[in-house]
């Protein structure tokens, strides 16, 4: 890997490092096929019961698509295909059994904060900034941020920052329903892990049929995320960590799930 990091691969919580510091952490090419091999073999091994997303340094988590690789696509064809790439990377994501949490430090702009989107739970440190600046640079969002902001903070909100391009700051973030949690960034990786520590003690069969319900549960109707949700609890309750997770809380101990 030449512009990733990975740590604690193989264990219950790994993390992903975005590792182009120099350029702010910008996606090329290179580290969107990079990010998805990653993301697809973590999302199958099953010691992993959480993933962590964040960028190297301190000025930003990811500050958007290599402008200069934009600027030397040869064709409309050729644009396609690259969002697309960029598309296939944030539905992988999305799709993952396991949950993903996004800790943002610094800019989260553009392709940056798309891939935040992407991700289940997103932690921004205080110094984190988040925008759709695409409209600057005569182009809209490519990588799945015209559809994933609509449905995090409404169509108006997505409108309005898709239009202006304007960036917001991590408490306006907060407000909006974009970020879950802010708080000072010698602390972001630090509560990131306890997110993701606090979901990797639970029964991991139950956090992805959670994970499945909602993600596919919100652009369907109410009736058919309901057939859903009633179609994964059923699942559950035959599952071998039901009945840990039920025999546990009866005895009054912790219980130990092993995924089955």
């Amino acid at each position: 890997m030449e512009t990733i990091l990975i740590d604690g691969e193989g264990g219950p919580v790994a993390t992903i490092t975005l590792n182009r510091p120099a350029s702010l952490n910008a996606l090329n090419v290179r580290m969107l096929d990079e990010l998805s091999d990653a993301f697809a073999r973590l999302g199958r091994d099953e010691n992993v019961r959480a993933l962590i997303l964040t960028g190297a340094g301190t000025k930003a988590f990811a500050a958007g698509a290599d402008i200069g690789e934009l600027n030397a696509l040869p064709s409309a064809r050729a644009a396609e295909a690259q969002a697309r790439t960029g598309q296939a990377l944030t539905t992988l994501i999305e799709g993952l059994r396991v949950p993903a949490i996004a800790a943002v430090n610094g800019f989260a702009l553009g392709g940056g904060c798309e891939l935040a989107m992407a991700c289940d739970i997103r932690v921004a440190s205080e110094n984190a900034k988040f925008g759709q600046p695409e409209v600057n640079l005569g182009i809209l969002p490519g990588y799945g941020g015209t559809q994933r902001l609509t449905r995090l903070v409404g169509e108006g909100t997505a409108m309005y920052l898709c239009l202006t391009g304007e960036m917001i700051d991590a408490q306006e973030a907060l407000r909006l329903g974009l970020v879950q949690k802010v708080v000072p960034l010698d602390g972001l990786l630090g509560e990131a892990q306890r997110i993701a520590g606090t979901i990797a003690d639970k029964a991991p069969l139950a956090v992805a049929a959670a994970k499945r319900a909602i993600v596919d549960g919100a652009s369907v109707p109410l009736a058919d995320g309901l057939a859903l949700e009633a179609l994964l609890f059923g699942q559950t309750v035959t599952t071998d960590d039901f009945r840990e997770g039920s025999r546990a809380f009866l005895d009054k101990r912790k219980a130990e799930f092993s995924g089955r």
